[in-house]
């Protein structure tokens, strides 16, 4: 009785899982109008199941939205031990690329369920500040990256350069600029002429002899 208990809350775990990576394939690739039914039908369930799970089409973007804030943040904190302070950077970057289109791809019904949630839109910015924060305060500590910017400077960039661009291709033309943004905060060692000019500048000369008396 116990295990044939169990068995359903497990499926359910799944199903909704699967329908939640269909969605976010389908609205990436099919923007706001992509179907319900081609959601269930790529996530191998029916209709009905979806419904069960997400009521409304708002409810599904809210939901595959958190997924999608979640996913980055575990990225944010599997990167700190995987990659160098400013490849992590990049990575992370790239990742939310994929995130930007998937908002896009709903971006019409999740602006409105991110207007009658307010927290929503509250609880992503900080969870990705939070993140980026902590791979940029990495960087920083490693002498990699210059002080002086912080999370919320690099947010808005990358941001403003994703919904600056609305061509096919767009992301591949925002992972250059990101590439680009990244190395130009990078901190550069001082050339080896200007060090030597200024040790020569500063290096005491040769004792003038005196004139004999």
């Amino acid at each position: 009785m116990e295990v044939s208990a169990r068995k359903p809350r497990a499926d359910a775990a799944r199903n909704r899982d699967r329908l939640l990576k269909a969605a976010t394939a389908v609205f990436n690739a099919g923007g706001p109008d992509a179907s319900l039914e081609a959601i269930a039908r790529r996530a191998g369930v029916g209709i009905g199941t979806l419904y069960r799970h997400f009521p409304t089409r708002e409810a599904l973007y809210e939901a595959v939205y958190r997924r999608e804030v979640e996913q980055l943040v575990e990225l944010a904190e599997k990167l700190k031990s995987e990659a160098s302070p400013v490849e992590a950077l990049r990575r992370w970057f790239r990742a939310n690329i994929d995130f930007v289109a998937t908002k896009k791809g709903m971006s019409a019904a999740l602006a409105l369920a991110v207007t009658g949630l307010p927290e929503l839109k509250a609880y992503s910015l900080e969870r990705l500040t939070k993140a980026i924060g902590a791979l940029l305060d990495r960087a920083i500590a490693n002498g990699e990256i210059r002080a002086g910017i912080s999370a919320e400077d690099m947010l808005r960039a990358f941001i403003g350069m994703c919904f600056m661009h609305d061509q096919p291709g767009w992301q591949a033309s925002v992972a250059r600029l990101m590439d680009v943004f990244v190395d130009g905060l990078r901190v550069q060692p001082a050339p080896a002429g200007r060090g030597a000019a200024r040790q020569a500048r500063t290096k005491p000369g040769p004792r003038a002899k005196k004139a004999p008396r």
